[in-house]
C-alpha cells in the first residue's frame, strides 16, 4: 500500500477573506494559557489541556468545535458530547496555497496569544499523492518555494511545530512518483527544512511513512537526502491507523539510522489498529470500525518519541470512498464513530 493518502486535500480548505480574517482575530480571543479558553469555540465547552502535557493551539473555531456548538444548539447532547472529545484536542492546521503567510501569520499569532505553539502541516509539494484523492500540489518548483517562503514568513519568530509533506519521500520510494520528478523534490524538500528550521522558534518534521508500508531500511537514505539530519525529526503514521506501539518500533528502527533523530506519531484514529477488510489498497480510505487514538501531549512512552500529534483532523474524510465527501471535507458520520470507538 502507499503512505498516507487521504491525508486533506488542500483544495478544500481554501481560505476566504472572511475566514482568514477570522484566523487572524483570534489571537484576542484565545486562551490565556490557563485552561480557559474565550474563542468562539468557548461557548460549546472546548478548553485547552494542560500546557505542561499538551503544549499545542486548540483552534477554538474549529470545524469541530463549530459541530458540538451546532449539535449542542439542536439538543442532541450525547452527539455534541462524542464530537466535543475532537473538538477539545489540538489538531493540524494544514495551510493551503491561498495565502500561505496570512495562515500561518494568523494560527501562530493566535497560538503566541494562548501561550501555546501552533501545529501546521505543509502538504503541497508538486506531483503530490500521484494522482489520487488527495492529488494536486504546487504548479511547479517555484510555486512551491514561494509557499514555502510565505510560510516561514507568516511564522516569523512565534512558536510552531511543522510536519512537512506526508507521502512526499515515501513516494519517492515505493515507485508512486514518476522518476523525472526525484530530483526537483529532494532538492525542494532539502530547502523547505533548511528555511523552516531557521526560524528561531519553528521545529521541523519531515514526514516518514508508516509502520505497515515496508521497512525502515527503504526509506533512511531518501530521507538524508530530502533533509532529515537539519530537520528536528520525522514523523510518522501520517493519517494512518498503526497502533502507537508498532509506530514506536517502527520509528526506533528508523532513528538509529538516521542520527538518533526523534520522531513523532499521528494518533489521531490509530486507537483500534488498521482496518483489514474489503480491498487492500483502499483500507486507508475512511475504514470503519477505527477510533482515536492517545490524545496529544509530549508525555510519551519513549524518549526518542517527542510528541504523540494529531497531525490527521479526525472527522475530515479521506476521499470519496464508502459514502464520504471529497478528502478534507468534514464527515459528520465517521467523525460520530470515531468518537464513539
Amino acid at each position: 500500500m502507499y503512505g498516507s493518502r487521504g491525508a486533506a486535500t488542500l483544495s478544500s480548505r481554501r481560505t476566504s477573506a472572511a475566514v482568514l480574517g477570522a484566523a487572524l482575530l483570534l489571537a484576542g480571543c484565545s486562551s490565556s494559557g490557563d485552561g480557559e479558553d474565550k474563542g468562539p469555540g468557548a461557548g460549546a465547552g472546548i478548553t485547552q489541556q494542560p500546557k505542561e502535557t499538551d503544549p499545542f493551539w486548540v483552534n477554538p473555531d474549529g470545524t469541530a468545535a463549530r459541530q458540538v456548538a451546532s449539535l449542542a444548539e439542536a439538543g442532541k447532547k450525547d452527539e455534541a458530547e462524542r464530537i466535543r472529545r475532537i473538538a477539545q484536542q489540538p489538531t493540524g492546521e494544514w495551510i493551503s496555497p491561498e495565502n500561505p503567510e496570512e495562515q500561518a501569520r494568523g494560527f501562530t499569532e493566535a497560538a503566541d496569544e494562548a501561550g501555546r505553539t501552533a501545529l501546521l502541516v505543509l502538504y503541497n509539494i508538486p506531483h503530490r499523492d500521484c494522482g489520487q484523492y488527495s492529488g494536486g500540489g504546487a504548479a511547479d518548483g517555484d510555486a512551491y518555494r514561494d509557499f514555502v517562503d510565505g510560510v516561514a514568513k507568516g511564522i516569523g519568530d512565534r512558536s510552531a511545530t511543522v510536519v512537512l509533506e506526508p507521502d512526499a519521500v515515501l513516494h519517492l520510494v515505493d515507485g508512486c512518483t514518476p522518476e523525472q520528478f526525484h530530483e526537483e523534490r529532494y532538492a525542494l524538500l532539502n530547502e523547505a527544512v533548511g528555511k523552516l528550521t531557521a526560524l528561531k522558534n519553528t521545529k521541523v518534521y519531515l514526514d516518514a511513512g508508516n509502520a505497515g508500508w515496508g521497512h525502515p531500511d527503504q526509506i533512511f537514505d531518501p530521507l538524508k537526502r530530502a533533509g532529515v539530519e537539519r530537520a528536528d525529526g520525522f514523523a510518522v503514521n501520517v493519517s494512518n491507523f498503526y497502533p502507537t506501539e508498532e509506530s514506536t518500533a517502527y520509528g526506533k528502527q528508523l532513528s538509529a539510522k538516521v542520527g538518533g533523530k526523534p520522531f513523532v506519531i499521528d494518533t489521531s484514529r490509530n486507537g483500534n489498529g488498521p482496518y483489514t477488510g474489503g480491498a487492500p489498497d483502499e483500507r486507508w480510505c475512511n475504514p470503519p470500525g477505527r477510533a482515536l487514538g492517545e490524545t496529544p501531549t509530549t508525555k510519551t512512552s519513549d524518549p526518542l518519541v517527542d510528541a504523540y500529534l494529531w497531525v490527521k483532523r479526525p472527522g475530515e474524510s479521506d476521499g470519496e470512498c464508502k459514502g464520504g465527501p471529497k478528502a478534507g471535507e468534514w464527515y459528520p458520520e465517521y467523525a460520530s464513530e470515531l468518537a464513539r470507538g
